[in-house]
């Protein structure tokens, strides 16, 4: 099967070393949302599974098999996008409301990353993104003219003009792809689920085998 040529540059960047292995059933995903979706996006989802890119995380379509990740997934995500929409007014000079916005991803000190739905073949969907830090003479919402990969790929090589989010730690550097099957194991085995180094915390709370595997 060929890979999605925006997704075989972001595997150049972001090795799938640490893949979850999980398999989306698109039909039934896109049916539950009442919505396609962007092919990259479905092709990262294939390569690397459910998981994170450093302090980014991957929305899901769907609950994944993870309980301590099962209230993550765009449904539940859409609801805080879309009140984020509504109370900072949108990308200026975007007419759509609430509804047209759809979440792909999150993190990174609270930026919260989207698609405009403003077109019915979802590949030509825009990304739409929620700085939580910007300019006091800026909107918190800014829209960019590529889809999700492009725009992963693009601010880990520099390509925009200046850092398309309010936080650098993806700006011109990469980081490791880890899945959440993975960052479980290391939870449970008192290990820092992103690094997996030894956690100087580990044993301060309970953890529940059966919510990390």
């Amino acid at each position: 099967m060929n890979t999605h040529p925006d997704v075989a540059e972001l595997l150049e960047l972001v090795p799938a070393d640490l893949a979850g292995g999980e398999r989306v059933d698109w039909g039934a995903a896109e049916a539950a949302l009442g919505t396609g979706l962007p092919s990259d996006y479905k092709a990262v989802l294939d390569a690397y599974g459910m998981g994170n890119i450093g302090e980014l995380v991957i929305v899901p379509p769907v609950p994944g098999s993870i309980r301590a990740y099962a209230d993550f997934h765009m449904a539940a995500q859409a609801v805080e996008l879309r009140h984020l929409w509504e109370s900072d007014g949108g990308v200026p000079g975007v007419d759509l409301g609430a509804d047209a916005v759809l979440p792909w991803g999150s993190g990174m000190n609270a930026n919260e990353m989207g698609w405009l739905m403003n077109d019915p073949d979802p590949d030509k969907w825009p990304v739409v993104a929620w700085r939580r830090h910007h300019s006091s003479d800026e909107s918190a919402w800014a829209l960019f003219d590529c889809g999700m990969v492009r725009f992963l790929t693009r601010m880990m090589r520099g390509q925009f003009e200046d850092c398309p989010l309010g936080h650098a730690s993806l700006w011109k550097r990469t980081d490791t792809f880890v899945s959440w099957k993975e960052q479980g194991r290391r939870y449970v085995a008192g290990l820092d689920p992103r690094t997996g180094e030894p956690d100087p915390y580990a044993g301060t709370y309970p953890v529940r085998a059966e919510d990390w595997t």
